[in-house]
């Protein structure tokens, strides 16, 4: 019984190779770069270059066992914010707007020197709707970014690392 117990043992971990505690498959990588993501999207806002950077970064600092480093990584993830929307999405009888809706979408270049066919060039979007009447500055604007930025940055982490 003694030696089943550390064959199952043995087969789990050399089978599923190394993995973060969330999920992620990081493989032989030890290191991770976030070079800082420019905002080309037609309507700027100032501070969501850094605030997204940063994101990014800490998604990994926290679900993988990876360091983040400034060159050389074994993981880099470069790229641009594209799309920095404001819409309407609900319009009241007197033509306002009664819902409004901000998009965010950052085109993501992945590379990974440890096993190049996992890298990728893709785009990845989310949005935050929010009451018309509303001024997206401040608090609001800082829990749109929380939401939209907590779903794309896993996205990415998904398809870099947990390849889903």
């Amino acid at each position: 019984m003694k030696n089943f117990i550390y064959f199952l043992l043995l087969l789990i971990t050399q089978s599923c190779g190394v993995y973060s505690f969330s999920g992620g498959d990081v493989g032989n990588a030890k290191t991770f770069q976030v070079s800082y993501f420019l905002n080309n999207a037609n309507l700027v806002e100032p501070s969501l270059s850094q605030k997204f950077t940063l994101a990014l970064q800490d998604m990994f600092l926290q679900q993988t066992n990876l360091n983040s480093v400034s060159n050389n990584a074994d993981l880099t993830f470069e790229g641009e914010i594209t799309q920095y929307r404001i819409m309407p999405i609900a319009a009241t009888a007197s033509q306002t707007a009664e819902q409004s809706r901000l998009t965010i979408a950052v085109k993501v270049r992945f590379y990974n020197v440890l096993e190049e066919e996992k890298n990728f060039d893709k785009s990845f979007t989310h949005f935050f709707d929010y009451n018309g009447s509303d001024i997206l500055i401040g608090s609001k604007l800082d829990e749109a970014f929380k939401v939209i930025f907590e779903r794309i940055t896993q996205d990415i982490f998904n398809a870099s690392v947990a390849q889903w």
